[in-house]
């Protein structure tokens, strides 16, 4: 029987524990990676997050965009003003009321996301081949120790 989206994954209190460090570890190293690009590109992080939602959606209005980043409505326009300013995204009014300013991702902002997006999938490969290096590795030397015990122990 082939598992559905709805059967829960049982993981042991260790596996949890070793995903839960490889998440924080490759997040950290694929961070630290992102910021020379990000400086090169002049966008800060919360700049790039916003870039990363907006790639996903058709457009947002502001105060969805100040919702999902958690910042004042004046931030949110702050951090839009400086990604227009680039060329990143752009405004726009509602067609249903134009009281209401919408954003989109420009073509230019989508090729920044997707360059990212790929160094990012690089790095955590690299990451994900690192640590399965270390898992067969690790296997080997407990392997490796244990015969070397049931031969000094004949």
């Amino acid at each position: 029987m082939k598992p559905t989206l709805s059967t829960p994954s049982h993981l042991t209190a260790d596996e949890a524990q070793h995903l839960a460090d490889f998440i924080m570890f490759s997040q950290r190293n694929c961070i630290l990676k992102l910021s020379p690009e990000l400086t090169q590109d002049k966008i800060s992080y919360p700049q790039f997050f916003l870039l990363t939602y907006l790639a996903e959606e058709d457009c947002l209005s502001m105060s969805n965009i100040a919702r999902m980043m958690g910042h004042s409505t004046a931030a949110a326009t702050g951090m839009v003003d400086k990604l227009q300013e680039l060329g990143h995204l752009k405004r726009f009014t509602a067609a249903a009321d134009r009281r209401k300013i919408m954003v989109r991702i420009t073509e230019q902002g989508r090729e920044l996301i997707e360059r990212m997006r790929g160094n990012i999938a690089r790095d955590l490969a690299s990451l994900m081949s690192q640590e399965d290096n270390a898992e067969r590795t690790g296997k080997a030397r407990t392997l490796i120790s244990r015969r070397g015990n049931s031969v000094t122990a004949r």
